[in-house]
C-alpha cells in the first residue's frame, strides 16, 4: 500500500483550505471550491450540504439577510425614536426653563414693586428713600422715618412672596434685608449702574457673592419725588427650585419616553415580521427554484410593494416553468427527430451488411437511406438557421418590393405537387402590393406555408391566396382545404418540433420546425403570424408585413411579438 500523507487543511470534517486528490501514489492539492468536481459532482449540484463551503451557505445566507433586514429596520426605528425623543426633551427643557424664568421674573418684579410701595407709604416726607438709607446707616429716628414700620412692611412682603429682599443706598450698600444676614454687604458698582441705566435688571447668579447659592435676581432703582436716585431694591429666589422643577419634568419625561420606546419596539418587531414574512416566502420559493422545483409560488396578500413583488415573482415563476417545460419538450422532440432517421439508416445498412436485404433490393433501400440523410441534413440546417436568427446574427436587408413576386415564385416551384394532387389554386390574382421586408426571408416563409398546405390539402382540394392591404401593414394568407388543425393543437403549432402526429415515424411529414421558422422570420421582419382553422374543413395561416413608408427594420436580437 502506498504511503498516504496526512490531509491538511481539514478540520472537524470540513475542508478549510485544500482537499487531497489521489494521483497515482501521491496526492495533488486542489482548491476546495473544486472538491465536488473531483468526486464526480458538478460544483453547486447534487446533494452536497448547502453549508459545505464556508460563507456560501444558501440557508445561512438567507437567515443572515433576514436578520440583517429585521435588525436594520429595528435599529433604524429605534434611532429615529431616540433622536425624536432627544429633540423633544431638549425643546421641553428649553421651554420649561424659559417658563420658570419668566414666572420667577414676574414674581420678583412684583415683589420689588410691593417693597417700593411699602417704603413710599410709610414715609412721612417726599424724600423717603434717602431717609430710609440714612436712618439705616445712623440707626436713628430723628429723621422722622418710621424704620420699624418699613421693616415690618418689608418682612410681610418677603414672607408673602417667599423671596429675599435687599434695600441698598445709592452706593450699593445693603441697609435693609430680609433676612437680615445680608445687611452691610455691597452690590458691585457695575451692577448698580446696570440697574439704574436699564430701569429693571435680571440675572441668575450670586449677585457678586452676596448670595451663597445661585439665585434668580431682579432689581430696580429707588427714586425720589424729584427723580433723583435714592437707592436700589433687589429681590432674589433660590435657583434650587428650578433644579427641582426640571428634575420632576425630567423624571416624568423619562418615564413617558421609556414607555413609548417599549411600545414602539414591540410594534416595530411585529411590523417588521409582518413585512419580512412575504420576503422570506419569496426567498424560500427562490431556493426551491434553484433546486429545480418550478412549481413553487408565493401567496399574494394586500396591494403594497411587497405584494406587487410577489405577483412579479409568480409571473416569473410561471414563465420559468413554461420555459422548463418547453426545454424538456424540445429535448425529447429533438431526440425523437434524430433517433428516427438514425434508426432507419442503421437498420437498412446493417441489413445490407449481413445479407438480410438481397443485392437486387439494395438500390431501393439506399434511396431510403439517402432520403433520411437528407432529412437529417435539413433538420440540422434548420436548427442552425433558427439559432442564428434568434441570436440576431442575420442581417435583415429590408427593401420595398411587390409581395406577389414571392407568391408567384413559390407557386411555380410547387407546380408539380399541385398537379399530382389535382389541387385548385384560387385567389391568385397578382395586383401590385408593396411591402417593406427582406425578400429572401419572406420567400422562405411563403415556401414553408405553401409546402405545408400542399402536404395536408386533401386530394382535389383547394389552395387559396389572399393579400389585403391595411393601415401601415399588409396581411398575407395561405389557406388549404382538408382535415385542418384541432383546437387543442392550435396554441402549439408554432413551437419547435411540434407535431399533431405524436408518432414521428417515417410517414410523419416534416420535422416540426417549419412553422417555428416562419414565426421567427415574420417577427424578425416586423410582423406577426397566426393560424385560423376549422377541423375537417380548412386551415389558414396569415401573417402581416410592414407597408411602405415605414421605418427600416433594425438589426439585432430577436424580440418576438405576441401571437
Amino acid at each position: 500500500m502506498p504511503h498516504v500523507r496526512p490531509v491538511t487543511g481539514v478540520r472537524h470534517g470540513r475542508a478549510t483550505g485544500c482537499a487531497p486528490v489521489r494521483a497515482g501514489a501521491a496526492f495533488a492539492r486542489v482548491p476546495a471550491s473544486r472538491v465536488p468536481a473531483v468526486f464526480g459532482r458538478a460544483a453547486g449540484a447534487g446533494n452536497w450540504p448547502a453549508d459545505f463551503y464556508p460563507g456560501t451557505s444558501g440557508g445561512r445566507e438567507a437567515r443572515t439577510v433576514r436578520k440583517s433586514i429585521t435588525t436594520r429596520y429595528f435599529y433604524s426605528t429605534a434611532i429615529l425614536l431616540l433622536c425624536s425623543i432627544a429633540v423633544m426633551g431638549l425643546i421641553q427643557l428649553y421651554l420649561a426653563t424659559g417658563y420658570f424664568r419668566e414666572e420667577n421674573g414676574e414674581d420678583l418684579m412684583q415683589t420689588i414693586d410691593n417693597a417700593i410701595l411699602v417704603i413710599s407709604e410709610t414715609s412721612e416726607h417726599a424724600d423717603t428713600a434717602q431717609r430710609v438709607a440714612d436712618a439705616a446707616e445712623r440707626a436713628a429716628l430723628d429723621a422722622g422715618l418710621n424704620v420699624i414700620d418699613i421693616q415690618r412692611g418689608i418682612i410681610l412682603t418677603a414672607r408673602a412672596s417667599g423671596k429675599t429682599i435687599l434695600v441698598t443706598d445709592a452706593y450699593g450698600t445693603v441697609v435693609l434685608s430680609i433676612p437680615v444676614s445680608y445687611q452691610g454687604r455691597s452690590v458691585p458698582e457695575k451692577t448698580c449702574n446696570a440697574v439704574y441705566n436699564r430701569g429693571a435688571y435680571e440675572e441668575m447668579g450670586t449677585l457678586s457673592g452676596i448670595f451663597d447659592t445661585r439665585h434668580y435676581i431682579a432689581g430696580k432703582p429707588l427714586l425720589g419725588a424729584d427723580g433723583s436716585l435714592r437707592g436700589f431694591v433687589f429681590a432674589g429666589a433660590n435657583a434650587d427650585g428650578l433644579t427641582e422643577y426640571l428634575a420632576n419634568i425630567f423624571s416624568t419625561f423619562i418615564l413617558s419616553a421609556g414607555l413609548m420606546l417599549m411600545v414602539s419596539s414591540v410594534l416595530s418587531i411585529l411590523l417588521t415580521n409582518r413585512m419580512t414574512t412575504p420576503l422570506r416566502r419569496i426567498s424560500d420559493a427562490a431556493r426551491k427554484f434553484g433546486g429545480g422545483d418550478f412549481t413553487a409560488r408565493v401567496s399574494v396578500e394586500g396591494d403594497d410593494e411587497v405584494a406587487r413583488l410577489a405577483e412579479t415573482f409568480n409571473g416569473m415563476a410561471n414563465s420559468l416553468e413554461k420555459i422548463d417545460q418547453s426545454r424538456r419538450s424540445f429535448m425529447g422532440n429533438l431526440a425523437h427527430e434524430l433517433r428516427t432517421p438514425m434508426t432507419t439508416i442503421k437498420g437498412f445498412v446493417d441489413g445490407m451488411l449481413d445479407g438480410t436485404i438481397p443485392p437486387e433490393s439494395r438500390e431501393h433501400y439506399l434511396g431510403i437511406v439517402s432520403q433520411e440523410v437528407g432529412r437529417l441534413t435539413r433538420l440540422i440546417k434548420n436548427m442552425l438557421d433558427i439559432t442564428k436568427l434568434e441570436a440576431g446574427e442575420y442581417k435583415v436587408n429590408a427593401t420595398t418590393y411587390d409581395i406577389w413576386e414571392n407568391i408567384t415564385g413559390v407557386v411555380f416551384s410547387v407546380e408539380q405537387q399541385l398537379e399530382a394532387k389535382r389541387i385548385r389554386v384560387s385567389g391568385f390574382a397578382p395586383n401590385k402590393t408593396l411591402v417593406l421586408a427582406d425578400q429572401d426571408l419572406i420567400h422562405q416563409v411563403l415556401y414553408n406555408l405553401v409546402d405545408n398546405a400542399v402536404k395536408f390539402c386533401d386530394e382535389g382540394g383547394e389552395l387559396r391566396f389572399s393579400v389585403t392591404p391595411g393601415k401601415g401593414f399588409v396581411t398575407v394568407g395561405v389557406r388549404n382545404t382538408g382535415a385542418g388543425i384541432s383546437p387543442e393543437a392550435l396554441p402549439y403549432v408554432f413551437d419547435r418540433f411540434y407535431k399533431e402526429d405524436k408518432s414521428r415515424g417515417l410517414n410523419a411529414a416534416g420535422s416540426g420546425l417549419g412553422l417555428h421558422i416562419c414565426k421567427v422570420l415574420v417577427n424578425l421582419s416586423g410582423g406577426k403570424i397566426w393560424v385560423d382553422s376549422k377541423e375537417g374543413q380548412y386551415c389558414e395561416f396569415l401573417f402581416t408585413l410592414p407597408a411602405p413608408p415605414a421605418s427600416p427594420i433594425k438589426t439585432g436580437k430577436l424580440k418576438e411579438t405576441a401571437d
